[in-house]
């Protein structure tokens, strides 16, 4: 049996070694036949491949919070509409490579609902990127200095699902611009993108400047976008007072 474990971590089949320990502890190995030990066997390497990955995803995402579905909270006036929430919960959006926008003041939780919807994706097993979209432009701004750029570009393009977060703080430069319309263009109906704002959208033209680049990227990434739209005070604020 000892040496059966040893094969199994040697094999990586770390699930299954687990598994196989348990049984021995437990003395039910004698309980199931051929066919049932196989079974559980390979179930529990099937589980614990799946939730490394889903732990691999939420490595790689950097979340800058730890934000969950189950954690919204619906009961404060803010117009979120939570069946349509939940609807995108669900990622069919990402099946379908299509983009949400989240708008609203400071403090109305955007980051946090697409934070929770970047969650849910790892869950479901997706590939996600979250950035904040000011720090997302220097970095690749000194990517183009030290020859990394194309690499960070092709990361970027690879994720099943990236996050924009604070989007539009400030008028765009002109490298700006060109980035954000090459990442736009590159997932453009092949990938999908959440875009968190403090500014309605109709304020995006004028902050990115430039009519042409401008239409361009906001006929992409507006068109067939799901729309989250908060009002309100500051769930901060809110959620302070209530204590």
């Amino acid at each position: 049996m000892n040496q059966v474990l040893k094969h199994m971590n040697q094999l990586k089949l770390y699930g299954m070694s687990r598994s196989y320990q348990t049984l021995i502890e437990t003395g039910k190995t004698g309980a199931l036949t051929n066919e049932e030990a196989l079974e559980l066997l390979l179930q529990s390497e099937w589980e614990d491949r799946q939730q490394r990955k889903i732990d691999r995803h939420l490595r790689n995402a950097r979340f800058r919070y730890q934000a969950s579905v189950e954690q919204t909270d619906f009961a404060h006036q803010r117009h979120l509409d939570k069946s349509q929430f939940l609807r995108l919960a669900e990622g069919s959006y990402i099946t379908r490579r299509e983009d949400v926008l989240v708008t609203g003041p400071t403090g109305a939780g955007k980051s946090f609902l697409a934070s929770a919807l970047g969650h849910q994706a790892c869950q479901q097993g997706y590939r996600v990127a979250y950035y904040n979209t000011q720090k997302l432009f220097a970095r690749l701004k000194m990517a183009g200095g030290d020859g990394s750029y194309f690499k960070e570009m092709t990361k970027i393009e690879k994720q099943d699902l990236l996050i924009l977060d604070d989007f539009a703080l400030t008028p765009m430069d002109q490298h700006q611009r060109n980035t954000l319309m090459e990442i736009i263009e590159d997932r453009h109906g092949r990938a999908s993108t959440i875009v968190s704002s403090q500014l309605p959208v109709a304020n995006w033209h004028q902050v990115i400047g430039e009519s042409t680049i401008a239409d361009a990227i906001l006929d992409r990434l507006v068109h067939k976008a799901h729309r989250i739209e908060l009002t309100g005070a500051s769930m901060r604020k809110t959620i302070q007072k209530e204590k």
